[in-house]
């Protein structure tokens, strides 16, 4: 059986630079992200977010960086909002 894997996208070219400026530091984070592609529910300690980013996930890329994103399941896209420190909840 062949699963379609979710595409990333970013919310902007900030979002974009902050996550290949992670990417770059950390080695670990693109096999991550790569898991997060196949099953963006469950890798990395994904959660769903409530209050004021209801509808929204986060998972844990590093020690310290979070990333909040959206998931799009009809379209098969992920779409990165924001990464970092906890500051981005």
């Amino acid at each position: 059986m062949i699963l379609k894997m979710y595409k990333i996208m970013t919310r902007n070219r900030r979002v974009k630079k902050e996550l290949e400026s992670y990417i770059s530091l950390r080695s670990g984070i693109k096999d991550k992200i790569r898991r997060l592609k196949e099953n963006p529910r469950r890798e990395s300690g994904a959660h769903s977010l409530g209050g004021k980013l209801k509808g929204k996930w986060a998972c844990w890329l590093g020690s310290n960086i979070r990333m909040v994103y959206k998931i799009y399941d009809s379209e098969k896209m992920i779409l990165i909002e924001a990464v970092g420190s906890h500051k981005v909840y």
